[in-house]
């Protein structure tokens, strides 16, 4: 799917238009989306751990992710692949305890996949799986 994506971009590529294509990790406001869906449950202490908590997740907050998309917007001869996330990816686990205010110990609830998808509409894919490598992009 990213590889068609970003290939969309090619006609304007080839018409000398500068296309980068934004790469994000999962992206973080207090205002919605997940972590606004969360922080309730934080705020509780019922941090809920995803899984086995050792997927690999980047994030990035949603601030930088503007600034990223309006630098790209001033510079239209970048193009081409571009990461928008934080140098350095958590495990689910970290992420979940940073978010807590704690360590991160073992998770004493954990929220199956199936749970989540239902609770989050079916957006799980960023908090269920690692943002490892992608091969060939």
């Amino acid at each position: 799917m990213v590889r068609d994506w970003e290939a969309a971009a090619d006609p304007a590529r080839e018409a000398g238009s500068g296309s980068p294509a934004l790469r994000s990790g999962v992206v973080l406001s207090r205002r919605g989306g997940v972590l606004a869906s969360l922080l309730p449950l934080f705020r509780l202490g019922l941090a809920p751990g995803f899984g086995g908590g050792r997927q690999v997740m980047s994030w990035v907050a949603l601030a930088d992710w503007v600034r990223a998309a309006r630098f790209l917007l001033d510079h239209p001869e970048i193009s081409g692949p571009v990461n928008v996330t934080s140098p350095n990816p958590e495990t689910n686990a970290a992420f979940t305890a940073a978010l807590g205010g704690r360590p991160a110990p073992p998770a004493l609830l954990s929220v199956p996949s199936p749970v989540l998808s239902v609770a989050l509409g079916g957006v799980t894919s960023d908090l269920m799986s690692s943002a490892g490598s992608c091969p060939g992009c």
